[in-house]
């Protein structure tokens, strides 16, 4: 449900705008405060999970989720989307950190390998039909009001999970800390670290409109000239590493007293935890852009409707789920090695597609780029979901719902940064060269295909840094 509503609401921007009469500010926000509001609650809620209990998280998330799913789909006015849509990020921050952590309490060794492909099969695969959901709802119930079931469809799904989570996950057995308690000041560190480093790619055009206007189908040039005008605060950068220093400091402080730290200084010294965090971060940095500029190339430049490119990039999705599920199963023997082949594999079909979109301006371009994408996407599928297990494999299990937390706040943050550096480099291109979209999406596949060699450096390293030492793969 929680990735879903990221790619359903991309969809249903345009009706949004028309039925609830919403500015492109508000438009903006009612993507940008989810993914603000979702980063910021990772930590803090795993956290709170490895003290207080996975299951009772994973309630409370699942409820504040689906209720605040109910107030989107009857709410009257754009600002009050916006609102509610930012309780809906914080209730999914919430959920997600327990399932990775559930995984990694749960299983061990190869079982554990296999558990996350599962996971990553399901996140490739609501992925893949977020826009042909969003789409078909839209269909059925209409354009004028039909976004509202984009939202309300959580309500039964929630209806059915719930209970079943009540009954079928494990409840705690493991006596509480006595010093459990919320680490209250590193926990205001960490939001206002992570919201002023956030802030210029969340509240940027670039980031904002530029997924709207994916989903509006025809407004990629408007959008160039919105983003253009923008003027992000970088300087809110600076002040965010700032504080995430003085964060640093206060949590070596909270441990020396005794208490329990938001983020546990041990895990900076796990290698494999800080190198899968470092190829995590350069590999969401790099690919997420992808989507914002195939999307605007697909729909604006080649002409196709929101579902034919929808269509047309489902394929990759499909593709990632199915490598994932591979993948989960090799990681256990091959280890870093497989997700090194996974990102080259990336890379390499990205560069493919990027001589393919320069070359050849035929109708057909669209049939040849959906085959190569899909290419990309068997490489995705053994690079997030093997990375993950590689990362978390030396993490004690007391702290699993911190580090999967710390995991993916860092996926969040490059994900915002790679989406917004991407389609200012996308919307600049297209205004300099005359309205190309061949040519601005090219640029996007370069930046994209430089990053993702970065992320290839790290992996390598950490696979050459563990043949050395002869650390076993998990």
């Amino acid at each position: 449900m929680t990735l879903l509503d990221v790619t359903i609401v991309n969809v249903a921007l345009p009706s949004i705008e028309h039925s609830l009469s919403a500015g492109a500010n508000e438009l903006q926000w009612i993507l940008a405060g989810y993914t603000l509001a979702f980063g910021l609650a990772l930590v803090p809620a795993g956290r709170l999970g490895d003290v207080y209990g996975r299951r009772t998280l994973f309630l409370v998330g699942l409820g504040g989720f689906v209720l605040a799913s109910a107030a989107c789909g009857l709410v009257t006015s754009g600002v009050a989307l916006a609102a509610v849509r930012f309780v809906q990020g914080i209730a999914a921050g919430v959920l997600n950190p327990q399932v990775i952590a559930f995984i990694q309490d749960l299983f061990s060794g190869a079982e554990r390998g296999r558990a996350f492909g599962m996971f990553g099969a399901t996140v490739g695969v609501s992925t893949a039909i977020g826009p042909l959901a969003g789409g078909a709802l839209l269909a059925i119930f209409g354009e004028q009001e039909g976004w509202r079931s984009v939202f309300l469809v959580n309500v039964p799904i929630g209806l059915v999970l719930f209970p079943l989570a009540w009954r079928l996950l494990p409840r705690r057995t493991a006596p509480r800390r006595a010093t459990a308690r919320l680490d209250v000041v590193g926990t205001l560190l960490l939001a206002v670290g992570v919201v002023a480093v956030m802030w210029p790619f969340v509240s940027s055009e670039h980031g904002g409109s530029g997924s709207g206007s994916s989903g509006s189908g025809g407004s990629g040039s408007g959008d160039s000239t919105t983003a253009a005008a923008s003027s992000p605060a970088w300087w809110t950068i600076a002040v965010g590493l700032a504080v995430l220093g003085v964060l640093a400091w206060w949590e070596r402080r909270v441990q020396r007293r005794g208490g329990l730290p938001l983020l546990p200084g041990g895990l900076v010294r796990v290698p494999s935890f800080m190198f899968g965090v470092g190829v995590s971060t350069l590999y969401f940095l790099a690919f997420t852009g992808v989507w914002l500029s195939s999307t605007l190339y697909l729909q604006t430049g080649m002409g196709l409707t929101p579902l034919e490119a929808g269509l047309v990039l489902t394929p990759f999705s499909i593709a990632g789920a199915i490598s994932a599920t591979v993948g989960g199963r090799l990681i256990g023997r091959i280890g870093r090695p497989l997700v090194v082949i996974g990102i080259a594999v990336t890379g390499v079909a990205l560069v493919a597609v990027d001589l393919v979109v320069r070359t050849w301006q035929g109708p057909g371009v669209v049939w040849v780029v959906c085959a190569v994408l899909t290419v990309a996407g068997l490489g995705n599928g053994l690079v997030i979901s093997p990375n993950q297990t590689l990362t978390l494999a030396r993490v004690p299990l007391s702290d699993a719902g911190a580090a999967a937390g710390a995991l993916q706040t860092m996926q969040r943050i490059g994900a915002a940064v790679g989406v917004s550096a991407n389609a200012a480099a996308f919307f600049t291109v297209l205004g300099t060269s005359g309205g190309s979209y061949p040519q601005a999406f090219s640029t996007s596949l370069t930046i994209v295909v430089s990053i993702l060699a970065l992320a290839l450096v790290v992996a390598v390293v950490d696979w050459r840094r563990r043949e050395h030492a002869h650390a076993p793969v998990l």
